[in-house]
């Protein structure tokens, strides 16, 4: 059983700091299924014609949000492969407001999102299973920082809980 309370600070970039502690008190797998199943439960409850409302010029709409957390997910759990199997390359940032001006994702039915979000949580969650506790332990670089493979599994929890929360505070 590993939580976040196991990860040592020189484990992450203190940026994430935020997300490691919204990841909740979870083993690291159970977090990844839980916080999957409590998502889905949130936004299918989301009425439909805030979709795509924005709660301020420029702002993502609920569907982008919805969007950059696949794309989150995705660019982070190829990093926790990269770095579970040691790959020493140093892994860029990536612009994520890019990202989401170039995801059409307003184009796209909320069905079908939600259908990449959960189909993505289940191989993020298969993923971190194949790792032994020697590969959750590895520690690459990402944007410069230390980065473990571990340390990513919580900061997708966290980041995942922290723009729920802010769906709850604007856009609800």
């Amino acid at each position: 059983m590993m939580t976040k309370d196991d990860l040592n600070s020189t484990e992450y970039n203190t940026f994430f700091q935020a997300y490691i502690q919204k990841s909740g008190s979870l083993d690291l797998i159970d977090g990844l299924v839980n916080s999957g199943k409590i998502t889905t439960q949130f936004l299918e409850a989301i009425p439909r014609d805030l979709l795509e409302y924005r709660y301020e010029a420029g702002k993502w709409t609920i569907k982008e949000i919805i969007q950059h957390l696949i794309d989150t997910e995705r660019i982070f759990a190829n990093r926790a492969l990269r770095v579970a199997r040691k790959d020493q390359t140093a892994l860029p940032g990536y612009d994520h407001e890019s990202f989401a001006v170039h995801s059409l994702a307003n184009r796209r039915t909320f069905e079908d999102l939600i259908m990449e979000y959960q189909a993505l949580r289940q191989t993020t969650i298969l993923l971190f299973k194949s790792f032994d506790p020697g590969m959750l332990m590895e520690i690459g670089t990402v944007s410069d920082k230390n980065l473990s493979a571990r340390a990513v599994g919580f900061i997708i929890v966290g980041h995942e809980t922290h723009h729920c929360d802010i769906i709850k505070q604007r856009y609800l």
